[in-house]
């Protein structure tokens, strides 16, 4: 593939760890962030200690305050920043677009109040007249992991054949490997949910509880991600792939996952409050638990799981009480694909 131009937009981790991939493949890389000293870091030392503190950035990466710069004569632009900023940075981006790259985003989570996907937010704010595809990378990763070289599979995913083949191209190599597939809804909807289970998952490890338990709440909790995710219009193939069951896994059964970690330290009786401050970095699975909670409600889909961890972050609810009350539900047909769960 020809060397394209790259603005990522968000120096956090996974950003920051996806312009390094990128900058292997041989492609010119602008990195975008609004904290100075963070970007300055980067341009001087090559490095982005805060995030990912063993990392040294290629030095062919360029690094931006200035969004007009970053930019300008893309062949792509590439959203990594956190669901509560999206409209507002993907707004400034189409204010300031002369050309019309493709768009990608990397980010997991549903927009609060309107419950809308990533893509659908960037399609809302971003006129076709100033872009071509949008695109969607995700998929079972760990920026520390991909950040060291670590062997990962994801996914591209687009209604446009041509445009997830080229993302595809863009990131492929011998430690990164990208899968392409048609069902947008399903690969977003996968991403955003798994946090939600993820939560969960690590607040029974910090309650004590071992391998049954976490198998537990993610088979059900698939079958909750699932559920929602047809009742939107997914496919449900999706979630037996990597944005499904794939993503589940490594975000339910690593310490790198600041949701594992989130609800791993309410599990160890912390409040909300200690929990966010501890963790320094935004915990998309917290707001993404009311979004789908929501979500679920009006579309009229049965999520136990998701319900008891809605209570426990924003109600407040005592979680060995919680744990209980799920356990003791009137039983069910496990095989059962239905509203009710």
């Amino acid at each position: 593939m020809n060397q394209q131009k790259i603005a990522v937009l968000g120096a956090g981790s996974w950003g920051t760890a996806l312009a390094q991939v990128l900058a292997e493949n041989g492609h010119s890389v602008t990195l975008w962030g609004n904290n100075e000293a963070q970007i300055a870091e980067i341009k001087e030392h090559h490095t982005n200690t805060r995030y990912l503190p063993d990392l040294v950035l290629s030095s062919s990466i360029q690094a931006e305050t200035d969004l007009d710069k970053a930019i300008a004569d893309t062949d792509a632009i590439l959203f990594v920043v956190p669901t509560k900023a999206m409209r507002e940075v993907a707004k400034n981006v189409a204010a300031r677009l002369t050309h019309r790259p493709q768009i990608i985003h990397a980010s997991k989570g549903l927009e609060q109040h309107t419950h809308t996907r990533i893509s659908e937010v960037l399609a809302q704010e971003i006129p076709e007249t100033k872009r071509q595809e949008i695109i969607v990378l995700s998929g079972p990763s760990h920026a520390e992991e991909v950040s060291r070289r670590d062997i990962t599979t994801i996914t591209a995913a687009s209604t446009n054949e041509q445009a997830a083949a080229y993302v595809q191209k863009l990131f492929m190599n011998d430690y990164f490997r990208i899968y392409t597939n048609p069902d947008v809804i399903g690969v977003e909807t996968g991403a955003a949910l798994k946090n939600i289970i993820a939560i969960g998952a690590g607040a029974l490890v910090g309650l004590g509880f071992g391998d049954d338990a976490k198998a537990a709440i993610m088979t059900r909790g698939l079958a909750e991600i699932s559920r929602l995710g047809v009742a939107m219009g997914a496919d449900p193939l999706t979630f037996i792939g990597l944005s499904g069951v794939g993503d589940l896994i490594v975000t339910c059964t690593s310490v790198h996952s600041r949701n594992w970690r989130a609800g791993h330290l309410l599990g160890q009786n912390h409040s909300l409050d200690e929990v966010l401050e501890n963790m320094g970095m935004v915990v998309e699975g917290v707001a993404t638990t009311k979004a789908a909670k929501e979500l679920a409600e009006e579309l009229q889909v049965e999520m136990p799981i998701t319900e008891t961890i809605y209570q426990v972050l924003y109600e407040r609810k005592d979680i060995q009480v919680a744990l209980k009350e799920i356990m003791l539900r009137d039983g069910k047909i496990e095989n059962e694909f239905s509203i009710e769960d």
